[in-house]
């Protein structure tokens, strides 16, 4: 009987835990959608012509751009050489 008794303890201790996580996870999904949707709010309010990504380049970042532009130029070249090279 005691055998019984430890077995259906085992079941129920199960049986709660799952429980109890199931209605975690629901619960830490639902923060989550929550917050979502309040920071969509937000950013709905907000200006557009406030955001970075609206913003004209400024002089500074122009050097910055030439120089990636030239990187990039570099390594497009270094790769034809690599490739003619591989080829031949």
């Amino acid at each position: 009987m005691e055998t019984w008794w430890n077995v259906l303890k085992w079941v129920l201790v199960v049986l709660a835990t799952g429980f109890v996580g199931y209605v975690g996870r629901f619960g830490a999904q639902w923060l989550i959608e929550r917050a979502r949707a309040r920071r969509q709010e937000k950013r709905a309010d907000r200006p557009a012509e406030n955001s970075p990504a609206a913003a004209a380049p400024t002089p500074h970042s122009a050097p910055k751009d030439a120089l990636k532009a030239e990187k990039k130029r570099a390594k497009a070249q270094a790769k034809a050489a690599k490739k003619a090279k591989e080829d031949s």
